[in-house]
């Protein structure tokens, strides 16, 4: 087995600390990626203040970069030193339908191992998360960090980065298409980036009429201040489609009437209720969606993309032995727009016995 140090939740409503655990050994195809930058994501929230037994100890985490430390005997695309990048999934069935077709983030066999809060199809184990010094994963879930791109800039690619590009992608937006991008955190803030690089016409809407100049240098061609009925009514049926990021209870049926005939209010944030009035889905024959992750040939698609653009997350940095404040600071919505763990100290802090 492998020593590794995380943090982690160790007791329901208690502290995230450092905690001794070990990774598996190698399999044969296995890498093992020395994390060096770790995004911060509210579901991390979400996961430590929900942690009850068994699921505890609990190491959070799901959008990390680092370097190849190990290889196992059959990997051939990595090698000891090369710079990498994990997400979300680090596993599916591989048998499915919808892995065969190289939709593996929509495993129907259990849906696909998360790099956190899963269990291990192989051995059972739950599997702990990039929070981590070391992080071991099959190699078809690695994916190789282009040149040029920040390090811990591009670790919320893993995550928020990949959310916002499978819908945008699966929706064909590109020149032609307008797009709203509802909540500028830190989906919505790379929703904007990635939507304006497609070639679309790009709308971003805030409740927060200071967070305009900022928006706009995001690339938005246009801001909407959401909270000013006049500036919503005049958004009626222009938009092909629409990225919805915001986490919280909110209206959808403003959006849904700013859309196009025929267009597509796309869930992201996926809050746990919504508002919808029928009447705004069914005149114009208009279509609310969903989307998550992507497969691996999307992260693939989407790291060569932001190669090519220099696209990566407006971030903020802090390390580890900081996680208090930076959990605290997402709570509060106080992060512009990504928070980043930097692991290099985590190795040196005090392991909680």
């Amino acid at each position: 087995m492998r020593p590794t140090v995380g943090l982690a939740v160790r007791t329901p409503g208690g502290p995230v600390q450092p905690w001794s655990f070990e990774r598996r050994d190698l399999r044969p195809d296995d890498v093992a990626v020395a994390v060096t930058y770790c995004g911060v994501c509210y579901s991390d929230v979400e996961a430590i203040h929900g942690a009850r037994e068994p699921g505890l100890p609990l190491v959070p985490g799901h959008e990390f970069v680092g370097r190849v430390r190990a290889v196992g005997d059959a990997v051939t695309r990595f090698r000891v030193g090369d710079e990498v990048a994990v997400g979300n999934c680090v596993d599916s069935c591989g048998a499915c339908d919808e892995c065969r077709a190289g939709a593996e983030n929509h495993c129907s066999d259990g849906g696909p191992t998360l790099t956190y809060l899963g269990v291990d199809r192989r051995d059972g184990r739950r599997t702990q998360g990039g929070w981590s010094t070391e992080y071991v994963v099959a190699e078809a879930w690695v994916h190789r960090l282009p040149d040029g791109l920040d390090p811990a800039a591009s670790a919320p690619l893993m995550c928020a980065g990949i959310t916002s590009w499978e819908a945008l992608r699966h929706w064909e937006v590109g020149p032609g298409s307008t797009v709203g991008v509802v909540g500028i955190g830190g989906l919505g803030h790379l929703g904007v980036k990635f939507a304006k690089a497609l070639g679309a016409e790009v709308v971003a809407f805030t409740a927060t009429p200071d967070r305009v100049a900022d928006i706009t240098a995001l690339g938005a061609d246009e801001v909407v201040v959401s909270s000013d009925p006049d500036a919503m009514a005049a958004q009626a049926r222009r938009f092909d489609f629409v990225l919805d990021t915001a986490s919280r209870r909110h209206d959808l049926s403003p959006y849904l009437r700013a859309l196009r005939l025929h267009g597509t209010l796309c869930l992201l944030g996926i809050p746990p209720t919504v508002e919808v009035e029928t009447r705004a889905l069914r005149v114009g024959r208009h279509s609310l969606s969903g989307s998550g992750t992507g497969s691996p040939a999307r992260v693939r698609e989407m790291l060569g993309f932001c190669a090519e653009h220099g696209i990566t997350a407006d971030v903020e940095v802090l390390p580890s032995a900081e996680i208090a404040t930076a959990l605290d600071r997402l709570e509060r919505g106080d992060v512009k727009y990504r928070m980043v763990l930097d692991l290099g100290d985590l190795g040196d802090l005090t392991v909680a016995s």
